[in-house]
């Protein structure tokens, strides 16, 4: 029975040996980091590229900020102006296919809707003239009509002076 003793005890000496802690790092260390890794990449690396192809702004603290206190004040009035049945040849076509788009304009300051009804042929020229170039795989690409409401926006604030206008919903997109 003596002899039975030390035998039991080398016998357990090397599975100690290779299991425990030692054995088990890489996998904690693998559990711990991949989710951690994935946050990462999602946060940092997939969403901004993301929201760079679909021609969307990524949203920041100062941005939530300054429009919560603009919606707080009262003192900003959002106006809305209504150009309606804009009808233009899709490029690469040769006349075969058009896009008839009605546009919402939201914009702000005491003589938005004023300055508008002045400058209304100017801004429909401009927006025919940006409508026109788009051609047929333009518009199927996916955030499409981000990109052309974002151009529209721009050329309509350049026409108008200031950044008056805040808003373009795109109200009737029809392409035959």
């Amino acid at each position: 029975m003596a002899d039975e003793k030390p035998k039991a005890e080398a016998a357990e000496a090397p599975v100690a040996a290779r299991g425990g802690i030692k054995a088990m790092l890489p996998l904690i260390i693998t559990v711990v980091l991949m989710p951690i890794l994935a946050f990462a990449m999602t946060q940092f690396v997939l969403l901004p590229q993301l929201q760079k192809s679909l021609g969307v702004k990524p949203a920041s603290a100062a941005d939530a900020k300054s429009k919560s206190t603009k919606e707080g004040s009262g003192e900003t009035k959002h106006d809305s102006v209504l150009m309606s049945k804009l009808l233009v040849n899709v490029a690469g076509t040769m006349g075969a296919r058009y896009l008839l788009v009605s546009l919402s304009i939201v914009g702000t300051g005491e003589d938005f809707k004023a300055k508008m009804t002045d400058r209304d042929a100017q801004l429909r020229d401009m927006a025919c003239g940006t409508l026109a170039t788009k051609s047929l795989a333009d518009l199927e690409k996916p955030g499409a009509r981000n990109q052309i409401r974002n151009e529209l926006m721009t050329g309509f604030n350049n026409i108008l002076g200031d950044s008056v206008v805040t808003d373009i919903y795109l109200t009737e997109f029809a392409i035959q």
